[in-house]
């Protein structure tokens, strides 16, 4: 019962088991923020199925020309730019496709502007400047209170969009005002109100599935390999031929032989290396179909 209390409890309430924190020496310090960590992955687990859903709704978003914005202050905020910057090397997605919309603008990004927040114009103009009714849009606040983000999902709530919430409070406003609310009830910080340790590790599981997921469900994986990945350095060059050697089955020097000659597009040197074909045939052969049903043919 004592654990459910603390899964159900507000990031800003004083958590019981860090209240002499200050007195403890640095094992027990580490003891109890790390007790508190494991708690985590169960409040957002207890969220599967709107996170799948969520993952679902924003992929036939980008399926049929869309794009994905999430919108934050703050930790919030960066930990959704974390998310957004990684994709395009990861996945080979245009930067134009995951965009996020912070409080107080890029400068945000690198240094506080806890003032931005309460916002509620800027964020409007934000989501007016980009946002279609195409598009998809995530808001991203502990609280669920936060001005910013709030104005943000129903400005795009009134344009047509998607609206997704993540948050830890439930029956907040960003819970109340979105289409889906993911809602991972981490409970009270071990530092009180410091949203950037539970609820910002919450955020970031959940971001990291929810684009994941939509990569997935986009094509850009091919079993569990990222074969939309960009080969833009020797490191990438050499998981490239790593990824082809799996997916197409064969030795280390086709799969080089086969990068080479497809200008380090992995997809493409898969195809060949699989179907000892030439990179014009294995671009016939993918043209708007998906690596596994080429392989498989």
């Amino acid at each position: 019962m004592e654990r459910m209390i603390s899964l159900g409890a507000m990031s800003q309430d004083r958590l019981d088991a860090s209240l002499d924190i200050d007195r403890q020496p640095a094992r027990e310090i580490v003891r109890i923020i790390q007790d508190e960590d494991r708690r985590v992955a169960e409040a957002v687990a207890a969220e599967a199925e709107r996170i799948a859903h969520a993952v679902d709704q924003i992929a036939e978003r980008l399926e049929h020309g869309g794009r994905l914005f999430y919108a934050g202050a703050g930790t919030s905020g960066r930990i959704a730019m974390l998310d957004a910057s990684e994709l395009p090397p990861t996945y080979g997605i245009s930067p134009e496709l995951v965009q996020v919309l912070m409080a107080g603008g890029v400068n945000a990004f690198f240094s506080a502007a806890e003032g931005a927040e309460d916002d509620e114009e800027a964020a409007v103009e934000a989501v007016n400047a980009k946002v279609t009714a195409d598009d998809a849009i995530v808001g991203i606040a502990t609280s669920g209170t936060t001005p910013f983000t709030v104005a943000a999902v129903r400005r795009a709530n009134m344009l047509g969009a998607l609206t997704v919430g993540v948050t830890s409070a439930p029956g907040s406003p960003l819970a109340h005002d979105v289409d889906i609310a993911i809602v991972a009830r981490t409970g009270a910080e071990v530092i009180m109100g410091s949203t950037r340790m539970k609820s910002g590790t919450a955020q970031k599981l959940i971001l990291n599935t929810i684009s994941t997921g939509v990569m997935v469900r986009l094509g850009r994986v091919y079993s569990n390999l990222m074969i939309e990945m960009p080969a833009t350095n020797e490191k990438l060059r050499s998981r490239a031929v790593r990824m082809v050697e799996l997916a197409a089955g064969v030795t280390r020097p086709i799969a080089v032989q086969a990068i080479r000659e497809a200008d380090g597009n992995v997809k493409l040197a898969t195809v060949m290396a699989k179907k000892h074909v030439s990179a014009d045939e294995a671009r016939r052969l993918l043209d708007g179909r998906p690596l596994r049903e080429v392989l498989e043919q």
